[in-house]
């Protein structure tokens, strides 16, 4: 996109940001053919892939921000005659991340309030969701220029505390999903299993149950190995304590008394908490920094490719778990503002319960009828028009909509998520980072405090699920043990 070596320059005025708006046109034309090769993103899948493709430029963009590398690149290209400077600061760093995730936030927050309300595409507003996407650049490219003139002491406050408890709300929603995952998918095979008594869904269930099992133990095996040596008292005591976690939770899961309460309760949902939080401890030992003089804590530190690498690798496992999330978030009524199912709705005025469109032989039967009608003289000639009309609008406006009826999504709870999304972008790059650092490449996650917030992650996540293990014991009023 065009839009993405330009956006440094829109800091700086006159031909900088002339140069930047043309750029941003290009990158807006550009989205808007992609979004016209996925039916005009009338689609609620192509309009996601949209807007999650607009994040992953953006945490892009902030990342090269964040070392000076980008404005000594742009100085370089133009042969060091501008010299690229924001105010009293500098336009790369702590403060820049901050106000370009501040800007794609801001304008999720718009979107948010604009589309309250909206439960399906027959609402004049559900076309802005859907479309636009030209405007929509530039103003999302137009935010990120205005946050540069905003006084560094609101971004100081702004990612020092809201920005910090916006992104630890993202992470506790991640885990919500997770533990919900888990046990839609176990309850999912059993209702297979009891419908159809399928061998295949036997074997799928207690396939992926062990499997899970199998990767939990490997991966622990693995970091007591490389990972928990002598004198790496922290990877010692976070790898024991989830493999003691796990395994409390299975047993759990299969007690007598939580099976009476939760009879799907069982090792399938245990299994898909226990292989995550395992991950998430691994990940947390092979991303931490070593100090100790040999490097025997996290022997990756030595044999760690390019920083490129690890970074699109970081970026591409950031950008899955907001996918996955807002997915999840946008598509259930776990308290979120999903539609939910089981929810009675009525139907429209102008439409049935069960088609949308009439049948090819019925259409032909009414057309046939119309033209008669019109020989006899009984209706005008123009009601021949309005049929061709109507089978148009059938067949063509709505070919790619899926949200005649309903919402696929709720937009404005969607838009709320990628909100949290960009304030947690904000805080990986920036948690820990040193100004002062002379790299060209940012790393990204490989902090003390990533580490550690992978590994509280973990238990938070086996509280929740075992939570909803035991509150149906302690709140039996609460839950339908039937």
């Amino acid at each position: 996109m065009g839009a993405l070596l330009s956006l440094p320059l829109l800091a700086v005025p006159s031909m900088g940001t002339i140069i930047s708006f043309a750029a941003s046109c290009c990158g807006a034309a550009t989205c808007s053919m992609v979004c016209s090769a996925c039916g005009k993103c009338g689609n609620s899948v192509a309009t996601r892939i949209a807007y999650a493709l607009i994040l992953l430029v953006n945490s892009i963009l902030s990342w090269i921000m964040l070392t000076k590398w980008a404005i000594e690149k742009l100085q370089h290209l133009m042969l060091d005659y501008v010299k690229i400077t924001c105010g009293e600061g500098d336009c790369h760093g702590w403060l820049a991340v901050h106000r370009i995730n501040f800007a794609l936030g801001l304008f999720h927050l718009f979107f948010a309030g604009l589309l309250l309300g909206v439960h399906s595409s027959k609402n004049p507003r559900a076309a802005i969701q859907n479309g636009y996407w030209g405007p929509k650049i530039i103003g999302w490219l137009a935010l990120i220029v205005l946050t540069f003139f905003i006084p560094d002491s609101f971004f100081v406050f702004w990612g020092n505390y809201i920005s910090f408890v916006c992104a630890m709300l993202f992470l506790i929603l991640g885990l919500v999903l997770l533990v919900d995952l888990a046990h839609n998918w176990a309850e999912y095979c059993l209702v297979q299993i009891e419908d159809t008594d399928s061998k295949v869904w036997r074997f799928v269930l207690i396939g992926s149950t062990l499997g899970m099992y199998l990767a939990s133990l490997a991966m622990t095996i693995v970091q007591y190995i490389f990972f928990a040596s002598s004198g790496c008292s922290m990877n010692q005591a976070a790898i024991t304590i989830n493999l003691l976690l796990w395994v409390a939770v299975s047993a759990i899961s299969v007690h007598p008394t939580v099976q009476e309460y939760n009879p799907k309760a069982g090792l399938a949902q245990a299994a898909m908490v226990a292989v995550y939080c395992t991950y998430l401890t691994m990940s947390a030992v092979s991303m931490e920094p070593d100090d100790t003089e040999d490097r025997h804590c996290n022997p990756l530190v030595v044999g760690q490719g390019t920083r490129t690498t690890t970074v699109v690798i970081g970026a591409i496992a950031t950008m899955l778990t907001v996918a996955y999330t807002t997915t999840r978030a946008a598509t259930q009524s776990l308290g979120l503002g999903g539609n939910g199912k089981g929810h009675i709705r009525l139907p429209d005025d102008d439409e049935h319960d069960l088609v949308t469109t009439q049948p090819s032989a019925r259409r032909e039967m009414r057309a046939e009828a119309l033209r008669r009608a019109v020989e006899e003289g009984s209706l005008p000639a123009d009601a021949l028009l309005s049929d061709d009309d109507d089978e148009s609008d059938a067949g063509g406006n709505t070919a790619h909509d899926d949200e005649r009826s309903s919402t696929q999504y709720n937009y404005s709870m969607f838009h709320i998520i990628f909100f949290l999304a960009t304030a947690w972008v904000a805080t990986l790059l920036t948690m820990d980072w040193d100004d002062k650092r002379q790299d060209d490449f940012a790393t990204v996650g490989r902090t003390l405090w990533a580490s550690w917030v992978k590994i509280v992650s973990s238990w938070v996540c086996y509280a929740m699920y075992t939570w909803t293990l035991v509150a149906p014991i302690l709140l039996p009023d609460r839950f339908d043990v039937s």
